[in-house]
């Protein structure tokens, strides 16, 4: 069901894609010798025109655990159907506790959405969406959710070859 995802690729073999980090988790663990310290970074990377991915690194280091987060982010990208910077249609997804709704708006209205679906939608390339985080305020969970809903969207023309009607009959009814 998933297809390949196109893109664009720099002159070195590298795919041209922005990251940016949603949260830094500082975890303690208490040994006989003493605390040790290690970091987890949640990342979302992004072409800026329909593809994003989310991953998580662990490392004992910030910029280390960030680094391993952008490598998983990679391999775990979605492609996003967007049509004028906006989404086609409503919709609402769940992960964990996290529930998320996103609406298309209207050209000019901008990303209104919380801090982590915010960094998830700005990294796909949506200019223009109302989103609403209805659960859990958990980063990991609403950046889940949010990359869920996107992967559920469709656009029009898949629908009416889906189910053998015409693409005015999909707006119109």
């Amino acid at each position: 069901m998933s297809k390949p995802i196109d893109l664009k690729v720099k002159a070195g073999g590298e795919v041209e894609l922005k990251d940016k980090v949603v949260a830094i988790n500082r975890v303690v663990k208490t040994t006989k010798g003493g605390r040790t310290f290690s970091f987890s970074a949640l990342v979302v990377v992004g072409n800026e025109a329909g593809v994003v991915g989310q991953g998580l690194g662990k490392a004992k280091e910030v910029q280390e655990a960030i680094i391993k987060g952008i490598e998983d982010a990679k391999k775990n990208l979605v492609k996003v159907p967007i049509s004028h910077g906006t989404i086609p249609h409503d919709q609402l997804a769940k992960a964990g506790a996290a529930k998320v709704l996103i609406k298309p708006a209207a050209h000019g209205a901008g990303v209104i959405a919380g801090g982590s679906m915010r960094a998830v939608l700005e990294s796909a390339g949506i200019t223009d969406v109302l989103a609403k985080n209805l659960g859990s305020a958990n980063p990991h969970n609403v950046v889940k959710a949010t990359i869920k809903a996107l992967s559920l969207l469709r656009e029009p023309i898949e629908i009416s070859k889906t189910r053998g009607i015409k693409l005015s009959k999909v707006f119109n009814g």
